[in-house]
Parts: C-alpha cells; structure tokens; sequence
C-alpha cells in the first residue's frame, strides 16, 4: 500500500480488507516534520498515543494537522473509555480512535455512541472546527461523512477482553480488534509470556471472532520477523515499533559500531606506528662503526691537501701557515 495505492485512502476502507497495513506508534516526537518522515518511509498509518505519552489535547490538535498535512492517517489512542476523551480525540480530527481496556460488548457499544454523531450515536454536535477541516455545509450531510469515515480499534488486553472478544467484534461500529500484548499477558497472569500456551490460545480465540465478523486485526510489533509471522496468523495492523524505540536502537548501534571502529583503527595506526619505529632505530646502531671510518678518510683528505703544491697567486698567505701552526704548538 505504501507505493501509492493507498494514496487517500482512509483508515474505514484499510479495515475493510485484510491486506497488510504498515504503520508506527508515535509517543513522544511530535514535531511539524513528523508526518512527512512517515510518509516518506512508507507507512501507510500512524497511532499516536495519549495513554502513555503525556501528550495532551492540544498536541494532538497540531499532530493530527501535521499527518493530514502529509495524507497519513491518523489513529489516536485514548487514555480511557471516557465520552469526554473520545469526545475530544473526535473533535480534534482523529479519523481512528483506540481505545484502551475492552471488556464486553457492552463498553463497545458506548464507545460508538461516544464517538459518533445521531443516528448511530449521541456525541456533542461541533461542526465547522477540526475533525471537518472548518468547512461549511449541511449538518445532516456532516453527519453521514463523519460517521462514515471515523473507525474503531477496540484493544483486547484483559482476561475478560479475550473472553467476550467474539461479540465485541459483533458490534456495529467496531471495525478492528487490537491486541496490547503487554496488558494482556499480564491480566492472564503470564506477564511478558508470549509464547506461553494460554497467550497464544487467547491470540488464536481473538483471530477468529474477527475473522467471523469480518473485523481487521491489529497489534504493535518490535522486530520485522515479529510482524511478518503475526500477519501469517490473522494481524493485517501492523505497527512497527514506536518513534523513541526506532531512534534508540538505531542510533545504539550506529555509535556501537563507531567505537569499536575508531578502536581497532587506533590499535591499527598504533602497530604501524610501532613497526615504523623498529626500522628506523636500526641505523643509528650501525652509526658508530661509520664514525669510526670518519677520521680515517679525513687524514687521507688532509694527506692529499699537503702534498698538493701551494697555488701561486698566493705565496705570502702560504708561507704565514707554518709561523701561525707553531706558535700554536
């Protein structure tokens, strides 16, 4: 999808067929250039998250402009199943909402209420701000787009989540399954087990309820080998890693392999410098016994220079030589 078929393609019609869908979790850079960074790797969504980040209303108001702005959409995560934070996330622009800690088909069903408009549910009325890009028009023409394009991640991660998963899938309104995999193992008592049997039956129960309903699945993945295998399994959502894990990892072994690069070097340059050195002190060793060949040849030099006659331009200065050579003596 990231070739650029799902170039304006919502998050409704992605949950709609179980191709792969490549996506990453943003919890703490949410800065302008974000959502051209991701469009620019090939993600074909973003979760941005307000359950663990800290993030606040405000922030998620420019984020969203920011992935809009690039044609990345948006799934934000809530920090609960309250009607003012879904409430909230709908009206800032979020197109997928999350929401954390399904148990029953019963919190399902507020949820879609929460987050839709009459029919289909009871929000607030807000229009012309931003989940409709501040245009004008009809309030019940608003109201079928806005039904229509906003999607649903309901996260199964509790014992009671996997239990009635089969008609949280049922819902109407509810149109992925997203398993938080940490929370999960933890409310089956196995906390970190992925590959505990009970885990993996709860994973398999999931799979199927949304396969029978025709709901997409969902799940954060930390290495490619782990989104590759879940897709194999059922998962169609798959959202790699998150932005500090991404830089931290990545930017671990860039600085990793520098160190140990500069180090070898250094012992590298040091050994030649070494080896250098040994040849170069080899000659002063041999440096007397050239000394001593040194007077040898002067005498002979100075032999030659007396038995050659005086010139003859200068008799006076030759014959002061010996007077100044004897008054030395």
């Amino acid at each position: 999808m990231a070739d650029g078929s799902s170039e304006g393609t919502g998050l409704k019609a992605m949950a709609a067929t179980r191709a792969p869908k490549f996506g990453h979790f943003i919890v703490e850079f949410a800065t302008p250039g974000i959502g051209h960074i991701l469009k620019s790797a090939g993600c074909d969504f973003v979760l941005f998250d307000l359950e663990h980040s800290g993030f606040g209303f405000e922030t998620v108001k420019s984020a969203i402009r920011y992935f809009e702005a690039a044609q990345v959409p948006v799934i934000v995560r809530v920090p609960s199943k309250e009607y003012h934070h879904i409430a909230r996330a709908m009206d800032m622009g979020a197109e997928g909402l999350m929401v954390p800690m399904v148990g029953s088909a019963e919190e399902a069903r507020q949820i879609v209420h929460s987050m839709k408009y009459h029919p289909q549910g009871g929000r607030g009325v807000a229009l012309q701000v931003a989940h409709d890009r501040y245009r004008p028009g009809a309030v019940a023409d608003k109201f079928t787009a806005t039904n229509a394009r906003t999607t649903l991640f309901c996260q199964i991660e509790t014992a009671d989540g996997v239990k009635n998963c089969e008609e949280i899938a049922a819902v109407d309104g509810v149109d992925c399954l997203w398993v938080g995999h940490f929370d999960l193992s933890v409310g089956l008592g196995i906390p970190g087990e992925f590959e505990h049997p009970e885990f993996k039956a709860a994973i398999d129960r999931t799979v199927k309820a949304a396969r029978k309903h025709g709901k997409a699945m969902g799940r954060l993945v930390p290495t490619v080998e782990a989104g590759i295998a879940l897709y194999d399994v059922g998962f169609d959502f798959i959202c790699y890693s998150g932005d500090v894990w991404v830089l931290h990892n990545a930017l671990a072994e860039a600085i990793g392999k520098l160190r140990e690069g500069t180090k070898a070097s250094a012992a590298a340059h040091k050994a030649a410098a070494t080896k250098a050195g040994s040849k170069v002190a080899a000659p002063a060793k041999a440096a007397p016994k050239a000394a001593a060949k040194t007077p040898a040849k002067s005498a002979a030099k100075t032999a030659a220079a007396q038995a050659e006659p005086a010139p003859a331009k200068t008799p006076a200065k030759a014959a002061k030589v010996p007077a100044k050579r004897g008054t030395r003596t």
